[in-house]
């Protein structure tokens, strides 16, 4: 089939590759020239597992190509899907101006019978919405729009759009919905559930999983809090848990709070949807704030370790806001690094992918792509982000490296007995300190150490 993507970010970039692996011929359109200038150089704006191959693949088999002018990637196609951003507006509502926009563009020049699918995470009622843009535009409904949410999770996101675990079409029209179906044919084939239902559900479907996800973090980071109360251990709880058909297992580690470019957006647009429609969804409410919480109580807990130390410095290991992405959007390292350097505290860093777009975000931060460099001098290790890289840290490099010996791992990665067999005291999320330790009450106004009075983040 003969598609154009609009819109070469993340998700409209990542699509448009895997399509035509699928063997459809495909356009990605940007109004970005830059952006298009480098793609069609071979040069992906982001980095993601696998699909510079793909796309290097598929543009020598002359299926992939990269346009910034709409007029020509829009006409006669059989699909045009708008993946542009939709990011967080007023009130925690999704901003649909970029989608607005892609529609008007794409109205005047595109063929009779096309099929417009929306592939943006868009609040429900925009294809409608869309619908009557581009009806307006035309003066005719010679075109069908639907709905085809992704679920694409970064790190994984090509095997996520090959092999899935559902496919969802919304669709107001059978004969729309049919061309959706076909796109999919290569998938479909080896078993890959398929749900057809309106375009309003599936908008919904988008935002409830990703509310649903959300939950279950929010959910275990709590119940690591009260492992932690009660000399409990996370991992086995969570073992348990899982174990559950009903339950399962994803999503059950805990960590410094939920980032990225979907969850924080996505649960605050999804709450907002309940107040526009006077069903107010409590339970996401409180998550969004919790999330928001956890990651000022990590700030504290990190600080309350440093007490007594002069002129501390803290090496983080991690920017990214999860392994296998350079995405820094809503990570916890842009929360929690600056806490740190407010209440005086001098910060190293690592990652190993998301270096450069964490430096423009966190100033006064030094930075190197070699862990023990990274953590010399330092007084103690947090750990954000579960590369695998950090894993297979050696305590002893570390130890010589290190003028402290503490390590806070929030995302429990290393082996606790093994850290204190090399001198440190390790915390962990969900699992008692090794050694332990009596606590110590911090002043309600903050924690002395030495001379230097460290402000809690509120």
């Amino acid at each position: 089939m003969r598609v154009t993507v609009v819109g070469a970010g993340y998700v409209g970039l990542t699509t448009g590759v895997c399509l035509s692996q699928l063997g459809h011929e495909v356009i990605c359109a940007d109004i970005d020239r830059d952006r298009i200038g480098r793609l069609n150089t071979g040069v992906l704006p982001f980095k993601e597992d696998g699909l510079d191959e793909l796309a290097a693949e598929n543009i020598a088999r002359g299926r992939l190509r990269f346009s910034d002018d709409l007029a020509m990637a829009a006409a006669r196609r059989d699909l045009l899907l708008i993946a542009v951003g939709t990011p967080k507006g007023a009130d925690g509502e999704a901003d649909l101006s970029f989608v607005r926009q892609a529609a008007r563009s794409i109205a005047p020049v595109m063929s009779p019978k096309t099929v417009v699918t929306l592939k943006s995470t868009v609040v429900v009622g925009t294809a409608r919405e869309v619908r009557e843009i581009i009806a307006e535009e035309r003066g005719a409904l010679d075109f069908w729009v639907t709905s085809n949410p992704e679920f694409l999770r970064e790190g994984t996101a090509v095997s996520d759009f090959l092999c899935p675990d559902r496919i969802v079409i919304g669709a107001d029209d059978r004969d729309a919905g049919e061309r959706l179906v076909e796109l999919y044919r290569p998938i479909l084939e080896k078993g890959v559930p398929l749900l057809e239902t309106g375009t309003a559900n599936a908008e919904l479907i988008k935002y409830a999983a990703n509310a649903f996800l959300a939950l279950k973090i929010g959910f275990i980071n709590d119940v690591a809090d009260l492992c932690e109360s009660m000399d409990g251990d996370i991992g086995a709880v969570a073992k348990g848990i899982g174990l559950d058909s009903r339950i399962g297992s994803s999503f059950l580690m805990p960590g410094p709070g939920y980032g990225g470019s979907c969850f924080p957006k996505d649960t605050e647009a999804f709450a907002r949807t309940g107040r526009s429609y006077n069903v107010p969804q409590p339970l996401i409410e409180t998550l969004i704030a919790r999330n928001d919480l956890r990651k000022q109580r990590i700030a504290r807990r990190v600080l309350e370790e440093l007490a007594g130390i002069s002129d501390p410095t803290v090496a983080v290991f991690g920017a990214a806001f999860k392994a296998n992405t350079d995405d820094v959007r809503e990570a916890a390292a842009l929360h929690i690094v600056p806490a740190l350097q407010q209440s005086g505290v001098a910060v190293r860093a690592c990652d190993p992918w998301a270096r450069h777009n964490a430096a423009r975000l966190l100033p006064s931060v030094v930075w190197d792509d070699d862990p023990y460099v990274a953590a010399s001098g330092a007084d103690l290790l947090l750990i954000l982000t579960e590369w695998e890289i950090f894993r297979l840290l050696n305590f002893g490099q570390l130890a010589a490296a290190m003028r402290g010996r503490r390590i806070f791992d929030c995302r429990n990665l290393l082996e606790p007995q093994e850290a204190m067999r090399h001198g440190f005291r390790y915390v962990s999320l969900g699992r008692a300190p090794i050694p332990k330790r009596e606590k110590k009450m911090a002043h309600a106004a903050g924690i002395r150490c030495a001379n230097r009075r460290f402000r809690s983040p509120n």
